[in-house]
């Protein structure tokens, strides 16, 4: 496996005071943080974090419901847009493509140190647009002019629809986050996107150096719904451990999707890696350690987004080695092993999906509520 991305420098930087966070990225992983808000913006703390060792940010709409329902500092934006006359929606893509910017400009200096490795900020079409290809290429289209800086990410789900929204927009020079990735399946068809969407910018004169991608792998809700169906069948072995296996089981197919005369031509042309990005990787069940779903998918190329109380705990506790790579056999027989405890397992990470994209599209509707209400109470009595 060889790309432009293998070039980044991982060693340590001597004026820097070393976290968990650098030795991670050493072992290969960066870290991005789940979370934004205009709070943690206007404050130091996201500097904070980027000199304790956070390389990204990512949002989805609960993310920004949460920002903009629990804190007052959007008030005077919002006001002046809701006076304006503006509708709930607008005001959503002012006061969000604001904060994108903002983080964008804040982590553009790693961005460019890191040659394009890291330094991305993620922000999401609209969840409307989950099962409309076309409707789906327009809007990451406008969000990349309106943002307009090479750090984003724009995120596109993982749904049948979604795949060739994916080819298109890598074809066109976006970065993509593709997101809502449950099922090796799910994996097969987003790496075949980047590759596909690469080859087409390639041909026609574009440059696969300045184009990158994340796979976003979703972890921890794999286990929140198996481990049920597990606990129905009295297993308490394999509790806790289907998320693990099927994400080394992507893995895998990274090594291998990632290599090979295909892939070696765009490498030769600069292409960068799709990195597994691991997602949803804070711990749901307490009995299990809270850095789970950290300490077991450590590798090269490979990304893990953690909101802000995991952060803590990995700064704390979890212990840097690589793990992602170990024990492929294993996993596979973990998840052999389901078939026959009457679990469909492709049927889980089928529900999976739908539920994601219907978990969003629900958080994207209240959040669009929420700034409807917040904009009539603003408004000053006529």
């Amino acid at each position: 496996m060889n790309s432009r991305s293998s070039l980044i420098d991982h060693s340590p930087k001597p004026d820097l005071i070393m976290t968990k966070l650098h030795d991670l990225y050493n072992e290969g992983q960066s870290i991005w943080l789940d979370f934004i808000s205009r709070d943690i913006l206007e404050s130091s703390e996201l500097d904070e974090l980027i000199s304790q060792g956070i390389r990204g940010v990512t949002s989805n709409p609960s993310i920004f419901d949460n920002a903009i329902s629990g804190s007052d500092t959007y008030d005077p934006e919002l006001t002046q847009l809701a006076a304006e006359g503006t509708d709930a929606f607008a005001i959503y893509d002012a006061l969000s493509q604001a904060d994108i910017v903002a983080a964008a400009d804040r982590l553009l200096p790693l961005y460019k140190a890191s040659n394009g490795g890291d330094g991305y900020v993620s922000l999401e079409v609209s969840p409307d647009l989950a099962y409309d290809t076309a409707g789906t290429v327009l809007e990451a289209h406008r969000l990349w002019q309106a943002i307009d800086r090479p750090n984003l990410m724009v995120k596109v789900p993982a749904t049948a629809e979604g795949i060739p929204a994916i080819t298109q927009l890598i074809a066109s020079g976006i970065n993509v986050n593709a997101t809502l990735m449950f099922s090796l399946d799910d994996y097969d068809a987003v790496t075949g996107a980047y590759i596909d969407g690469l080859e087409q910018l390639v041909e026609t004169g574009g440059d696969p150096s300045r184009v990158a991608s994340v796979a976003s792998f979703f972890v921890s809700r794999i286990d929140g719904v198996v481990d049920k169906q597990l606990d129905e069948q009295g297993n308490v072995r394999l509790q806790g451990k289907i998320a693990i296996a099927n994400a080394k089981l992507a893995y895998q197919r990274f090594e291998e999707i990632f290599s090979g005369p295909r892939w070696d031509a765009l490498a030769a042309n600069g292409a960068q890696y799709q990195r597994p990005l691991w997602a949803s990787t804070s711990t749901k069940d307490p009995s299990y350690l809270d850095v789970l779903y950290v300490d077991s998918l450590i590798g090269k190329h490979t990304v893990n987004t953690l909101p802000l109380p995991t952060i803590g705990a990995v700064l704390d506790h979890t212990i840097v080695a690589s793990t992602v790579d170990q024990d492929y056999g294993q996993a596979q027989a973990e998840i052999d092993a389901l078939p026959a405890l009457g679990i469909d397992f492709k049927q889980v990470t089928d529900d999976l999906q739908t539920a994601g994209v219907k978990s969003f599209a629900d958080a994207f509707h209240s959040l669009l509520g929420t700034i409807s209400e917040r904009a009539a109470t603003l408004q000053p009595a006529s």
